[in-house]
């Protein structure tokens, strides 16, 4: 399975909720004893096993905007199907912290899914959104997500993608299905679920 975290590169969003595709990615990674720095198809790759599965990493080196060239390049390298992807990244619609895992949808307005959504010419892939909204007003939605995280949040960030990796690995051992039924019960029984 190719395993995309959408973010931005460079020091100065490395640490913003924009990047939390990128953070769950380096999670895996170190979990797993992957290294993720192989430069493949304008993205920074690593291949190893999770759960069991032969899994590729990889962290698009494109701006945000611009995830779906690598992620259709990588598919194509690997000569993957799409059933075979899973994207992960940050939703401003989602309470922080909250985990929803679909098999399919709309990119909800996020720059980065409608990239590589336009890209594949489909919305027929998996991902992982990691909820990012702060429970209050937001706003300039674009400036927030590319801010530092505040001190509460980094204080959450290491239990966020923990859980963001344990889904992870359901999925990888026990399909979708299941890793939905898990992941996306946990949200709705979520005292601050959102829309």
């Amino acid at each position: 399975m190719l395993i995309v975290g959408l973010g931005n590169p460079g020091a100065q969003y490395s640490h913003t909720p924009h990047n939390f595709g990128f953070l769950t990615i380096d999670r895996l990674a170190a979990e797993a004893g992957i290294r993720v720095s192989r430069p493949e198809a304008n993205a920074l790759v690593g291949r190893g096993e999770i759960s069991g599965s032969p899994v590729i990493l990889a962290k698009p080196l494109s701006f945000m905007n611009l995830s779906g060239g690598p992620v259709k390049a990588l598919l194509g390298k690997y000569e993957l199907e799409l059933r075979n992807l899973l994207v992960i990244y940050d939703e401003l619609d989602l309470p922080w912290g909250t985990l929803r895992l679909r098999e399919r949808g709309s990119a909800a307005g996020h720059n980065g899914m409608i990239s590589v959504i336009d890209a594949l010419d489909s919305q027929e892939f998996l991902r992982l959104r990691i909820g990012i909204h702060p429970g209050r007003r937001v706003a300039d939605g674009a400036a927030y997500v590319l801010q530092p995280f505040k001190r509460t949040q980094e204080k959450e960030l290491d239990a966020i993608l923990g859980r963001a990796a344990d889904v992870v690995r359901l999925l990888l051992s026990d399909g979708a299905a299941k890793a939905m039924a898990v992941c996306n019960r946990r949200a709705e029984g979520s005292d601050t679920e959102g829309k």
